[in-house]
């Protein structure tokens, strides 16, 4: 997977949980979407937010660390698919 193909993936994924977050029923369930964006950019751009993470609500941590850890997992696969 080419670095183009990763940032057509992660934002397709970015896309989704808009999305996502814009049809939802509950404001938690809002703030899981975008937490979930949050960590797909975070990978993307190479930065961590987790501390800012840990005082939300146990969903929504959960939701920034999936999209962070996915997204390092798509980028990882991407690096060594170039090789």
């Amino acid at each position: 997977m080419a670095s183009a193909t990763v940032s057509i993936s992660i934002a397709s994924r970015i896309e989704w949980c808009r999305r996502q977050s814009m049809q939802a029923c509950t404001p938690l369930e809002a703030a899981g979407w975008q937490a979930e964006e949050d960590g797909l950019w975070d990978a993307l751009l190479d930065r961590d937010h987790t501390n800012q993470y840990q005082q939300s609500p146990t969903g929504v941590f959960a939701r920034y660390t999936m999209g962070l850890q996915d997204g390092h997992a798509l980028i990882h696969t991407g690096a060594h698919g170039a090789r």
